[in-house]
C-alpha cells in the first residue's frame, strides 16, 4: 500500500512528488513510501516513476545511498555542466573500448558534471564520422543531462535538450573559427 507521509528513514528527505537522480535510469519522481513483505522481511521501500521510460521501482529506503539516489543539482551545479559544456573536448588516446567504458560509466554514475564530459567530448558536427555506439553513448548522456536540466529549470525536455546542444555547437563553431 502506498504510504503518501513519507515514512521513510531519518537520514533521507524524499517526499511523494519530489524529483530524484537515480543514477542508472536518470530523473524519475517519488510517488510515495509503500511498505513490502519480502522472504517475511518488512521493508519500506519508495515508490519511483520514470514516465519517459514508463517503468516504475521500488528501492528500498535502506539502501538508497548504497545506490546513489540524490536530490536533483541545484542551478549552481547545472551552470557548471554548462561551463562543461562549452569547454574544449577531451579525448583520451586509448582503445574504444577502454573509452567507451569509461563513458557508461561516467553516465550511469548521475553526477551531471561527468554527464556534460561525456556528450561534450562525443560530439560530432553533422558530417563528422560517428560510429553507432559513439552516437548511443551521446544520445544517452544528452538524455540524462536534459532530463536533469528540465526538472530543475522547469522547462520541457525538449527546451533542455536545445539549451545543452547549442552550448557545444556554439563551442566546436568557436574552436573551428580560430
Amino acid at each position: 500500500m502506498l504510504n503518501s507521509s513519507a515514512t521513510a528513514t531519518a537520514s533521507t528527505s524524499f517526499r511523494p512528488g519530489d524529483h530524484i537522480v537515480y543514477p542508472a535510469h536518470g530523473v524519475g519522481r517519488v510517488m510515495g513510501v509503500e511498505q513490502q513483505s519480502v522472504a517475511g522481511i518488512s521493508l519500506d521501500v519508495f515508490v519511483i516513476s520514470f514516465e519517459q521510460d514508463k517503468m516504475t521501482l521500488r528501492v528500498p529506503t535502506s539502501k538508497v545511498a548504497k545506490v546513489g539516489m540524490r536530490k536533483l543539482s541545484d542551478p549552481a551545479t547545472i551552470h557548471r555542466a554548462y561551463q562543461t559544456l562549452a569547454d574544449p573536448p577531451h579525448v583520451a588516446r586509448v582503445m574504444w573500448s577502454k573509452r567507451a567504458q569509461e563513458y557508461e560509466d561516467k553516465i550511469n554514475s548521475g553526477d551531471v558534471i561527468l554527464i556534460a564530459e561525456v556528450m561534450r567530448d562525443l560530439y560530432r558536427q553533422a558530417g563528422e564520422e560517428q560510429s553507432y555506439s559513439e552516437r548511443q553513448l551521446y544520445d544517452a548522456a544528452l538524455d540524462r543531462l536534459s532530463r536533469e536540466v528540465a526538472a530543475v529549470q522547469h522547462i520541457t525536455d525538449e527546451e533542455a535538450v536545445k539549451e545543452c546542444e547549442s552550448l557545444v555547437i556554439a563551442s566546436a563553431i568557436g574552436r573551428r573559427s580560430k
